[in-house]
């Protein structure tokens, strides 16, 4: 498992991570606790040491899942590098909304600490942007989270680089946290070039576009409860269902002709190999899902091979679909 080093710390981590997003909540059709843990348990006998998780999967359960599985094993803490998030609250009735006040903030870190089964927090992401607590009072709480030595290093999540420049005023700043994927990729024109330019470790979320880049979705596939592929995310139905199907086909096959790989190391790969300090964040919640990282190290896309990737998403894709969906409301639209 290749390692990297977030930048300006004596934190070292995988290539990889491990996202839970898809562990603790609903949004994914529900949890198996048990093949949770499993899954955890394998993505680190594996050398995933990067678990990244939040209080907003799962209403706090997330947290708990990972926080069982690193501490009924007996895994080493000092081994497993932690990241959780902050400025995320939610309603009696479960309705999330952003919150990044510093009051919401320190009782968040105290909650996921006991959550987790920790005395400290390696990386601490703001969530999203609270567009009615000024920037300042938001960084000056996680500065003082990283004096007191409860959180090792600061990131932050979704934000534009206006906002990183007024956070940057009253806190360091380590690491940011984008989505980024073959099929997502707005912060290729701003966000992640200012992260390379200031040596900022950039952390890619849906690496497998909530695993349409998997190769396991199909036209036959179904989604239930609320998980949001069925309610929220437009690549996952009507008409653009079928052009990120065929997207996703013409990839597997480039992937398999060319390299004898998966689309899904295909998407994992291509990600590793985006300019500047970069790691992947992968969700799953079972164990075998972790199959990929098997041959992901022993092969790299060729120049041509990019172009020919960029020539299948524009030709196939017609009107692409970005993220957006996911931005939780402010406070004043609950």
């Amino acid at each position: 498992m290749e390692k990297t080093s977030i930048t300006n710390t004596n934190i070292e981590t995988s290539r990889i991570g491990l996202g839970t997003w898809a562990i603790g909540g609903t949004q994914w059709g529900g949890t198996d606790e048990d093949q949770a843990v499993k899954t955890i348990e394998a993505a680190l006998d594996k050398g995933i040491n990067l678990i990244d998780t939040a209080p907003g999967y799962g209403y706090g359960k997330a947290e708990e899942i990972v926080g069982k599985a690193i501490n009924q094993n007996h895994h080493n803490r000092g081994d497993v590098v932690i990241s959780t998030k902050a400025g995320m609250n939610w309603t009696d009735e479960g309705d999330f909304f952003r919150d990044s006040t510093k009051a919401r903030i320190h009782q968040e870190v105290e909650d996921s600490l006991k959550r987790l089964g920790t005395d400290y927090i390696d990386l601490y992401h703001i969530h999203w942007p609270d567009p009615l607590t000024p920037i300042y009072e938001t960084a000056e709480a996680l500065n003082y989270l990283y004096r007191q030595g409860k959180i090792k290093a600061i990131g932050v999540s979704n934000y534009t680089t206006e906002q990183i420049d007024v956070f940057q005023e009253a806190a360091p700043l380590h690491t940011i946290q984008v989505p980024h994927n073959l099929f997502e990729r707005d912060s290729e024109k701003d966000i992640l070039p200012y992260a390379h330019a200031r040596n900022i470790t950039a952390l890619y979320y849906s690496s497998l576009t909530r695993g349409m880049l998997s190769g396991k979705i199909h036209q036959e596939s179904e989604f239930t409860g609320d998980d949001i592929r069925k309610s929220a995310d437009p690549k996952f139905q009507g008409p653009y269902f079928q052009e990120y199907l065929q997207a996703v086909e013409e990839l597997d096959d480039l992937a398999q002709d060319r390299f004898g790989k998966s689309v899904a190391q295909l998407a994992l790969k291509w990600n590793l190999q985006q300019p500047g300090n970069n790691i992947a964040l992968w969700g799953m919640r079972h164990p075998e899902q972790l199959q990929p990282l098997n041959g992901l190290w022993d092969f790299e896309i060729d120049s041509d091979s990019m172009k020919d990737i960029d020539e299948i998403l524009m030709r196939v894709i017609k009107k692409p679909v970005g993220p957006e969906f996911m931005a939780p409301p402010d406070r004043q639209n609950i």
